[in-house]
């Protein structure tokens, strides 16, 4: 992965404006975490359940394990709390894991089940 420089907002008479936080920009650094034992990444696993932004770039996510008793369980959402502080203009961030609802495989996407050969 190649380091992103610095984006810096733009000058106004107010002070400096802060880039907009993109949820695509969440997205796509989310996609950047994988189960060490799954070959897909967390987002099409259907790990993540929600992506709040708020204005002032503070960003929480709601996300899920594929078991309670995951071995990756401490790790994922570090990394996934590492990968989004990467995105310009995210001030701070929140993982918190849920249980509820619980997740299965329908919650995968088309492209993780054919990764997985799980049609």
């Amino acid at each position: 992965m190649s380091e992103q420089a610095p984006v810096h907002g733009a000058w106004t008479p107010q002070g400096e404006d802060q880039p907009k936080v993109s949820e695509v920009a969440i997205i796509d650094m989310i996609k950047t975490v994988f189960d060490p034992e799954i070959p897909v990444d967390i987002y099409e696993l259907g790990l993540i359940y929600a992506i709040e932004i708020e204005d002032s770039g503070n960003v929480k996510v709601e996300m899920t394990l594929t078991t309670p008793s995951c071995p990756s369980a401490q790790e994922l959402p570090q990394q996934v709390e590492e990968a989004i502080r990467m995105v310009p203009g995210v001030n701070d961030v929140t993982v918190e894991v849920v249980w509820d609802p619980t997740w299965d495989q329908s919650r995968m996407s088309e492209d993780a089940r054919l990764a997985l050969n799980m049609f």
